[in-house]
C-alpha cells in the first residue's frame, strides 16, 4: 500500500511539473507573439504551483514573467519596476543557467526606465520621472549622474522630502558630478571635436585622422546640489537648516564661487541683504568686471534703503555693460524716486508770493529729475522696445518736459499695442 501511495504521489509531481512546464513554454510563445498581457496570465494561472517547484522552474518562471512584465511595460513604472524585481530575483543565484538572459534583461529594463523617466520629464511628470530614473540607477549604480537626475526631477515635481532624501544619498557617496572630456582637433582643420571615450580618442589620434589630444573636467555639481538643499529647506520654513547646510559647505570649500553665489542666494531669499551683499563683494574681487555682480550689488543696496550706494553700483554696471537694460531701468527708478519728496512739498505750499516762487524751483528741480533719468529709460526702451511700462512711463516724461512730438510718438507705440 506504502508502494502504491509513493507512485501516486510521484506521479502527481510529475503531473504538476509537467503542467508548469507546459504553462511556461505557453507563455514564451505568446511573449514570442507579442502578446504579452496574455503571458501574463498564463504564469498567474500557476503561481500557487510554482511555489512548490525546485529552484530550476522557479527562476524560469521568474524569468518568462519579468520579460513578460518588461513587453507590457511602455511607460508604466510598477510593470518595470516588477520586472526588473524579477530578473533581480533570478541573479540571486549566481550559478543559475539563466544568469545570462536575466542580466540582459535587467539592462533592457535600466534603459527603458531612463528612457521613460526622460519622456516624463518632457511632459512635467516630474515625480514619475524621478522614481524611474531612481530605479534605474539601483541597476546601475557605477551611473550616478541618474542618482543626480532623480534628485533634480523631485525638485522640479516640488516632492521636497523626496529630492532631500536623494540629495543626501548623494552627499554620502561624495558625489561631485565632475567628469573628464576628451577632445581632439581635425587634421588639417581647426575644427575640435569630443569624443565618448579616451579611447575613441586616442584611437584616431593614432590612426592620424586627430591631432592635438586634450581632457579637461567638467564642473562640479556639489555647489548646485547644497544650493538646492538649501532652497529646499527654506521653502520648508527650515531657515537654521538651511544655514547651517551652506556654512558647512563654505567651511569645507571656502573659495568655491559655486558655493559662494548658493550662499548669496541664500541671504538675498532670506532678505538678509547685508549678507548678501558681503558675499557678492567677495566675489567682485576675483572677477572685478562682472556687470551682474554690481547690478546685484545695486538692488541690495536699494532694498535696504541705501539709494545713494545703489546708484553707484548701477552706474558702475552700466559702465562695463552700457546694453544692461535692468541695470539701466533701476537706475531711472531710482532718480525718479526723488520727485515724491517734491511733489509732497509742492502740495503743501500755500498761496504767499514766496510760496509761489518755491513752487517753481521745486517744479525746476523735478524737471531736471526727469531729464536726469530719461537717456536711461530711452536706452532701456531701444533694447526693450515690447516694453510698454517703459513706454507709459517715457510718455508721461515727455508730456510733463512739454516735448510734445515724442509724446505723440508714444502715444501711437501705446495705441498700437
Amino acid at each position: 500500500m506504502k508502494k502504491q501511495l509513493i507512485v501516486i504521489a510521484l506521479l502527481l509531481v510529475s503531473a504538476t511539473t509537467f503542467a508548469q512546464k507546459k504553462e511556461i513554454k505557453t507563455a514564451q510563445k505568446s511573449i514570442k507573439s507579442g502578446n504579452f498581457t496574455e503571458a501574463i496570465t498564463t504564469l498567474a494561472s500557476i503561481e500557487g504551483l510554482v511555489d512548490k517547484a525546485d529552484s530550476s522552474i522557479k527562476e524560469q518562471y521568474s524569468l518568462i514573467l519579468a520579460q513578460a512584465y518588461l513587453g507590457a511595460a511602455n511607460n508604466d513604472f510598477e510593470k518595470l519596476n516588477l520586472a526588473a524585481n524579477l530578473f533581480e530575483k533570478v541573479l540571486l543565484n549566481k550559478s543559475s543557467k539563466y544568469v545570462g538572459d536575466a542580466s540582459k534583461g535587467l539592462e533592457e529594463v535600466g534603459v527603458a526606465l531612463i528612457n521613460s523617466a526622460q519622456l516624463d520629464q518632457k511632459n512635467q511628470n516630474y515625480i514619475e520621472g524621478s522614481k524611474k530614473i531612481y530605479r534605474g540607477y539601483t541597476l546601475r549604480k557605477n551611473d550616478t549622474i541618474f542618482l543626480y537626475y532623480a534628485a533634480s526631477l523631485a525638485t522640479d515635481g516640488k516632492d521636497y522630502d523626496l529630492a532631500i532624501n536623494r540629495y543626501e544619498e548623494l552627499m554620502d557617496i561624495g558625489y561631485t558630478g565632475i567628469s573628464e572630456e576628451f577632445y581632439a582637433t581635425k587634421k588639417g582643420t581647426k575644427e575640435e571635436t569630443k569624443f565618448s571615450s579616451k579611447t575613441e580618442r586616442d584611437l584616431l589620434v593614432k590612426k592620424g585622422d586627430y591631432v592635438i589630444p586634450r581632457s579637461k573636467f567638467t564642473k562640479s555639481k556639489k555647489g548646485t546640489i547644497l544650493k538646492n538643499m538649501t532652497f529646499i529647506y527654506l521653502n520648508k520654513g527650515e531657515k537654521e537648516k538651511a544655514t547651517e547646510l551652506m556654512k558647512k559647505a563654505r567651511a569645507a570649500s571656502p573659495n568655491d564661487k559655486s558655493l559662494m553665489y548658493a550662499e548669496a542666494e541664500l541671504y538675498y531669499t532670506s532678505g538678509d541683504m547685508t549678507n548678501y551683499k558681503k558675499i557678492i563683494s567677495e566675489l567682485i574681487k576675483s572677477d572685478p568686471n562682472n556687470p551682474d555682480l554690481y547690478y546685484n550689488l545695486g538692488v541690495a543696496s536699494s532694498r535696504n534703503g541705501e539709494k545713494v550706494e545703489a546708484m553707484e553700483y548701477y552706474s558702475m554696471a552700466i559702465e562695463l555693460n552700457p546694453d544692461y537694460a535692468e541695470a539701466l531701468i533701476n537706475k531711472a527708478q531710482l532718480i525718479l524716486d526723488g520727485e515724491r519728496t517734491i511733489i509732497d512739498e509742492m502740495n503743501s505750499l500755500g498761496t504767499s508770493n514766496a510760496d509761489y516762487d518755491r513752487y517753481d524751483v521745486l517744479k525746476e528741480e523735478k524737471n531736471k529729475l526727469y531729464l536726469e533719468a530719461l537717456p536711461y529709460l530711452e536706452s532701456a526702451s531701444r533694447l526693450r522696445p515690447e516694453s510698454m511700462d517703459i513706454v507709459k512711463t517715457l510718455k508721461g516724461i515727455y508730456g510733463l518736459l512739454g516735448m510734445d512730438t515724442k509724446e505723440k510718438e508714444m502715444r501711437i507705440i501705446l495705441d498700437q499695442n
